[in-house]
């Protein structure tokens, strides 16, 4: 790896939880910078806005000065292509989430065969932490300060009343 590589850990991060941080921490020791890129989908009802998602990450993100924020459309690959990335940076929670990253992986390879795909398992203690999970918890008004970040919390009850 050169000392100026550059890679991307994309997703929705609606919202961002503790996993994702753990995620973003590790690949900022790995690399030289780090883009996480939150995708903007048409089709999908996002809780927050996609300037919403950036501006917590950027918030919780703050301590490390070679992660910067994104927001994204269309093909990762694409995207990875127009920013000079050629890292994909993927987590991985359960052997179910390793069968579908590993099919979008070789589509990925298929498609940009320039670009690889670097899968980091998350730590023991976030293995079950989904964003779906902390929506659903927070929705019910549930405690989810184990499972995100302070000002994500703080995001979350603003959004649930």
């Amino acid at each position: 790896m050169s000392e100026k590589q550059t890679a991307i850990y994309a997703g929705s991060f609606d919202p961002l939880t503790n996993g994702h941080l753990d995620l973003v921490q590790r690949a900022s020791q790995l690399f030289h910078r780090v883009i996480v890129a939150v995708g903007k989908h048409p089709t999908r009802n996002s809780l927050f806005t996609a300037d919403e998602r950036v501006a917590l990450i950027d918030e919780v993100c703050g301590e490390y000065p070679n992660v910067e924020t994104s927001i994204f459309t269309g093909l990762l690959v694409d995207y990875a292509r127009e920013n000079n990335v050629r890292v994909i940076v993927r987590g991985l929670r359960a052997i179910t989430d390793f069968e579908y990253e590993l099919q979008i992986a070789h589509a990925n390879s298929d498609l940009a065969p320039e670009i690889d795909t670097i899968f980091l398992p998350t730590r023991t203690r976030h293995g079950f932490i989904s964003a779906s999970l902390v929506r659903e918890i927070a929705s019910h008004r549930g405690d989810v300060s184990r499972y995100a970040p302070a000002s994500v919390c703080r995001a979350l009850k603003t959004k649930f009343g």
